[in-house]
């Protein structure tokens, strides 16, 4: 099944709508290179964050890697060979592994979650003339280099609020809420930075219902958010607007039982609102968070493979956005690796370039580079945490619920 990008909203579409955001101030860097590489199964190495304080969602990430070998295969696609490795959620070892997967013959690359680390890796990756396939990593400047040996599989920070804001307002619509003030609470990391900074970009085109009363940063690594939770709920804000990780949207939810705050809504712009660890750790306290983030299309049957497979392999976890765009980003190596006929990396990217992949799993009409390396077809998703599974509520095209509003009190659940 193929989603038409959707509609127009308040004379703005997904398509016509870019974030204005800032560049990192990244270079291209030296020269690329090419080494000649025997035919024989593609060495693919995938750096995650394997450790560190995004260590769950790396590992989560992983995942998405252990069910791609079966289904890449069922596909007609020839065998991968995988490379671990992990950045340690930091940018300088990110950096560091990528030079050594690459010095022990690693010919395409593949991570590595995080804008920051993907940003290190991207540069590497250039230099040394390897392909290098971002799974998630949503800081625009990563395709804003000139780069011709980075591609992205992601939407940038921009396409994603774009994405959020035209979802927001089909869920208002259906559920006749119109929120007139939200707080608005992210982390101080590449990502969260680049999101409050296309904030002031995109909202604007939106004519969304609700101000903004105050904007408050905070370190995804904080082991106490009580004061940054207290600040915003003394604005007295409808809803709840966050970028986040895993941790601090853990954090979050346990300071808004302690203080006795329940936001109308709350609704992220991104992830750890939606991971399995979260809805796990919380229970019933987790349900009622929308979460406005790239997403599958559940009705497609490459979703449904995916779905099967996981079930399988790690029985009670909940398909998401990690193991999405991590598979497809394999995906994408697999069908450029096909197509050539090559292991060598010049090859390989001049084939990336050329993908045409019609039946994916994330909701749009497929997968597909422009000129910078960046997908800009991807659309994204509304989904709501409902009894532990996710369930998706906009756009419509790829609905399978309808969205529950407001969020259950606190105090009134079990």
């Amino acid at each position: 099944m193929t989603n038409k990008t959707p509609r127009n909203t308040a004379g703005v579409s997904r398509r016509t709508v870019t974030a204005g955001l800032g560049a990192l101030g990244l270079t291209a860097g030296l020269a690329p290179f090419n080494i000649a590489r025997a035919a024989g199964p593609l060495k693919v190495g995938v750096l995650l964050p394997r450790s560190g304080y995004q260590a769950g969602i790396g590992q989560d990430c992983q995942r998405g890697v252990d069910i791609a070998a079966g289904i890449l295969k069922d596909l007609g696609y020839p065998e991968l060979e995988i490379v671990n490795a992990d950045t340690e959620t930091n940018v300088d070892v990110a950096r560091s592994r990528a030079e050594k997967l690459i010095g022990e013959g690693a010919q395409l690359l593949m991570g590595a979650f995080d804008s920051g680390q993907s940003s290190a890796i991207a540069q590497v990756a250039e230099q040394k003339g390897i392909p290098f396939v971002i799974n998630i990593a949503a800081a625009p400047p990563i395709t804003e280099q000139g780069y011709k040996f980075v591609f992205r599989n992601f939407p940038t920070a921009g396409m994603i609020l774009r994405d959020a804001f035209v979802d927001q307002k089909e869920i208002f619509e259906l559920t006749g809420a119109s929120p007139k003030t939200a707080v608005f609470m992210h982390v101080n990391d590449t990502f969260g930075t680049a999101m409050a900074g296309g904030i002031g970009a995109v909202m604007p085109k939106f004519n969304m219902p609700y101000k903004i009363l105050e904007t408050i940063p905070y370190d995804p690594a904080a082991r106490d958010l009580s004061v940054e939770l207290a600040k915003a709920k003394a604005t007295g804000a409808e809803i709840l607007l966050m970028v986040s990780r895993l941790n601090d949207a853990i954090l979050l939810t346990r300071e808004m039982v302690k203080q006795r705050w329940s936001p109308t809504s709350i609704m992220s712009m991104g992830p750890g609102w939606y991971e399995d660890q979260y809805l796990k750790t919380l229970g019933k306290l987790s349900d009622g968070p929308l979460s406005f983030a790239p997403w599958y299309d559940p009705n497609k049957k490459l979703s449904k493979a995916l779905e099967a497979a996981l079930a399988k392999s790690s029985p009670g976890v909940n398909l998401n956005t990690n193991h999405v765009y991590t598979f497809e980003a394999l995906l994408v190596a697999a069908d450029a690796y096909k197509r050539a006929g090559s292991t060598d990396p010049k090859a390989l990217a001049d084939a990336i370039r050329k993908t045409d992949i019609k039946d994916n799993s994330s909701i749009g009409p497929g997968i597909s580079f422009d000129a910078k390396g960046q997908n800009d077809k991807i659309i994204g998703g509304g989904i709501q945490n409902r009894g532990g599974k996710l369930v998706t509520v906009a756009p419509k095209e790829a609905a399978n619920a309808k969205p529950d509003w407001p969020l259950k009190p606190y105090n009134q659940r079990s």
